[in-house]
């Protein structure tokens, strides 16, 4: 594997040869949407320590808040000891949970007007024309959203079809409420959506949305957003291969060139078996790496197909762990066994005992031994987030492209993690394979006795 990133100084400055790591970092503090490796990281924590936060909701409170310059509101980084440029670090998502009694969401558009180049990252106040306004909600309604300095309506988007849904207490189960309830839970959104006590978005739940009522929906939670810092400024949402298209040549203070992208980790995955169980293998762009979390979704489809869905606050809890001399351009997943395609599931030795005989009615004495993993991969569409999937997957298995794309075709699939360009590369790989590339342990630890 061979690594073209840059070298960029960490943020953790003051902290870049840490004497000894945490055992546990407590996390209960956000950026303002930007992830720059110059701004102080928390910690260190040690190699083989946990990492416990809470998280706020991202897309859709983020985003009529105009001062969060992200598009989301993800937690401040966190210094792995002994993380240098080149490694990679195994995050091993122990637990999560969430925290909001409800939330709102829907299918939106930009307003004119209210942003420079991209109301994501830099929403304006259409009356001061300041950029980036502080505002605070006045009342309930899509109007609410007002800038501190001028009183304008200042969201930069508004719903065309929302919903508000409650969860029960148990939060496995979710249902959309009708307008009367949803107004009554806008007027109390700090309670409903249990925003961290230092969050400052503007809670989507004023909003109050009513466009579906009465739909059940199972909640399974996970992180959208989950990674390391990239090596130079980038907003969080955008810190991916799709997203991250919107910055180049915008004319906003965070443009970039097409090839400063390669800067990007691709932590915004919005992929649903990033959730409790899972092993996320990240790279290492500056030291420390700087592991920082996200955008909690209650639930998804594939692909997240209304550009948005339940976000939520909640509490995670991750185990990091250092991989020397790993020099990965993006994150390789190994997902809980039963969110594996079902080509990609590991054979049952009853299944292997007749793979056997078939086999050696034909001479063949030997079989293959496979374990699955996933490499994912972005692109500013889905076809070319694919090659850039199975491109990943030849470097890291040292396979010829031809192969993979054998492989994922007999022993897996191609998964979309969200429009328009977040794809998982999932197959079986032969065990000398995945021993040689230093990924065996980890592969035999998640799908031991399956």
């Amino acid at each position: 594997m061979s690594s073209t990133f840059s070298t960029q100084s960490s943020c953790a400055k003051a902290a870049s040869t840490p004497s000894s790591g945490q055992e546990t970092v407590f996390v209960d503090q956000y950026v303002d949407g930007i992830l720059d490796p110059d701004r102080p990281m928390l910690g260190p924590v040690r190699d083989g320590g946990y990492i416990v936060s809470k998280t706020a909701p991202g897309c859709w409170g983020p985003m009529i808040t105009p001062a969060i310059r992200g598009g989301h509101e993800v937690t401040q980084p966190v210094f792995v000891e002994g993380a240098e440029v080149g490694d990679a670090i195994v995050i091993r998502i122990r637990e999560i949970a969430i925290t909001s009694l409800a939330t709102a969401s829907g299918t939106g558009e930009a307003i004119a007007g209210r942003f420079l180049g991209d109301p994501f990252v830099a929403g304006r106040c259409p009356q001061c024309q300041t950029l980036y306004p502080e505002t605070s909600a006045c009342g309930i309604g899509q109007t609410s959203i007002r800038c501190s300095k001028c009183g304008a309506d200042a969201s930069p988007f508004r719903m065309n079809n929302g919903y508000t849904i409650a969860f029960d207490q148990d939060r496995t189960i979710g249902v959309t409420l009708p307008a009367a309830a949803a107004e009554a839970i806008g007027h109390d959104a700090q309670r409903y959506s249990a925003l961290p006590e230092k969050s400052k978005q503007n809670s989507i739940l004023v909003f109050a949305p009513h466009d579906l009522v009465g739909v059940v929906c199972r909640l399974r939670p996970f992180l959208g957003q989950l990674g390391t810092t990239p090596s130079i400024p980038l907003p969080d949402s955008h810190n991916a291969g799709d997203f991250g298209q919107f910055l180049i040549g915008a004319p906003h203070e965070f443009g970039i060139t097409e090839t400063q992208l390669q800067h990007r980790t691709d932590g915004h995955l919005d992929i649903d078996s990033v959730r409790q169980g899972a092993i996320l293998i990240c790279p290492v762009k500056v030291p420390g790496g700087g592991i920082y979390m996200g955008d909690m979704h209650a639930l998804q489809g594939d692909g997240e197909i209304a550009g948005h869905t339940c976000d939520v606050a909640g509490t995670v809890k991750l185990q990091v762990h250092v991989l020397k001399n790993w020099p990965i351009d993006g994150p390789v997943l190994l997902p809980v066994a039963e969110d594996l395609p079902y080509l990609a599931c590991p054979f049952s030795p009853e299944e292997r005992s007749r793979a056997l005989a078939l086999s050696r009615s034909f001479g063949l004495e030997t079989l293959e031994e496979s374990l699955p993993i996933s490499v994912i991969g972005t692109g500013a569409d889905l076809n070319q987030a694919t090659d850039n999937g199975l491109e990943r997957a030849a470097q890291l298995l040292s396979m010829p492209l031809a192969e993979v794309r054998n492989r994922a075709t007999m022993t897996g699939a191609i998964e979309i993690g969200r429009l328009p360009g977040v794809v998982q590369v999932t197959c079986l790989v032969p065990v000398g394979r995945l021993e040689q590339c230093g990924l065996l342990p980890f592969v035999k630890e998640q799908y031991a006795g399956q």
